[in-house]
């Protein structure tokens, strides 16, 4: 007995241009995911490009998805470098949305956005055919023709080549959303762990209005509610709340600084 096609709520938030609100789970941890999507985001952050677990760890990743598909949320999972291979293994774990690190041209773009796809521009696409788990282990109903519908691959922008590319990258076929990086951005632009300075978010701001008229997605990062409000008025409709390390931190430290010692 066939099973239905899966679905992705973040793709149907993106397509509909509303903003979807999602936080970084940098512990890696199952039990905060489905948690997570409990409380209701729209999506949660997996960085396997600065820590956690390796791309290729597919048991691992598929833990982390179930508990998103028990808590109701999306895995937004970013890999470390666009390589073909690497995006085949996330997607046939069933990985629906990911974002690919180290891209500099629209050639590097559209290899990785074909590598997600059984079908793509009119040509043959150069994702696999398998049974994995995103085909339900091959009891999904129309896996071939239902799964590019329900993937999205975006990039992140984070150094100036590719912000000197921006309009080609953003001509790539079928490309998800961008998401512009300033915290690699002020390190490329040698402003280290200065997200803000003028030069970095002179970069930031081309990357929003070329992505606003290409009409693609503009994913990003945001430093406080207030920016997050700012920025869903600007445009963009994927955005990192923060991380659980650091809401950890900041609940943690203000219940020390109320404490009164006897």
């Amino acid at each position: 007995m066939a099973t239905s096609p899966r679905t992705n709520d973040l793709q149907r938030i993106l397509a509909d241009d509303a903003v979807a609100l999602g936080i970084l789970e940098n512990a890696y941890d199952p039990s905060l995911v489905e948690f997570y999507g409990e409380l209701g985001l729209d999506f949660v952050w997996i960085d396997l490009e600065h820590a956690g677990p390796s791309p290729w760890n597919g048991h691992r990743i598929e833990d982390l998805l179930r508990a998103a598909d028990v808590g109701g949320t999306e895995l937004l999972v970013r890999l470390p470098e666009p390589d073909p291979g690497t995006i085949r293994k996330a997607l046939d774990a069933g990985v629906r949305n990911l974002f690919v690190s180290r891209i500099e041209s629209a050639d590097e773009v559209r290899r990785a956005v074909e590598a997600s796809r059984f079908e793509y521009d009119g040509e043959p696409g150069k994702r696999g055919f398998a049974s994995p788990r995103a085909s339900r282990w091959g009891t999904t109903d129309d896996y071939a023709g239902t799964e590019d519908e329900e993937v999205v691959l975006g990039v992140t922008i984070e150094n100036p080549t590719a912000v000197a590319n921006i309009a080609e990258i953003l001509a790539v076929p079928e490309l998800g959303f961008v998401f512009a990086g300033p915290l690699d951005l002020a390190v490329s632009l040698g402003h280290p762990g200065e997200p803000t300075h003028d030069e970095v978010e002179e970069h930031v701001e081309e990357i929003r209005e070329a992505a606003l008229k290409a009409d693609v997605p503009l994913g990003g990062l945001g430093f406080g509610m207030d920016d997050v409000n700012e920025k869903a008025n600007a445009g963009y409709q994927i955005l990192n709340l923060g991380s659980t390390t650091g809401a950890l931190q900041s609940v943690v430290r203000s219940w020390l600084d109320d404490y009164e010692e006897a």
